[in-house]
């Protein structure tokens, strides 16, 4: 506990620096909740398989992705990352269609 006079000089000469108006402030008021992100393919894969409607999204187009050997590999990756890699499983057309089925979920 060598430290302890030195933390609390520390903590000492904080409150004689710090005003007294900021002391007394009153607390931010908490931020409105925020706007809820629109589904893509440019978020997470594993954040698309949490949600089940954007899951069965994923399954209509691409299959269980959730369910491929690597996807631990991948998950953290977006759809639009992945493309290149995909042997032209997940094409331009393809993220297209999957984009458009997501930005109809509500």
């Amino acid at each position: 506990m060598k430290f302890a006079p030195l933390a609390a000089l520390g903590l000492a000469a904080a409150a004689i620096a710090v005003p007294a108006t900021a002391q007394n402030a009153p607390a931010p008021a908490p931020a409105a909740p925020a706007a809820v992100a629109q589904f893509s393919t440019a978020l997470p894969i594993e954040a698309l398989v949490a949600d089940e409607r954007t899951k069965a999204v994923l399954v209509k187009h691409i299959g269980p992705i959730d369910q491929h050997p690597a996807y631990e590999q991948f998950k953290a990756m977006s759809l639009r990352d992945v493309a290149p890699y995909s042997q032209g499983m997940i094409t331009d057309e393809k993220l297209a269609q999957i984009d458009a089925d997501l930005a109809a979920i509500k």
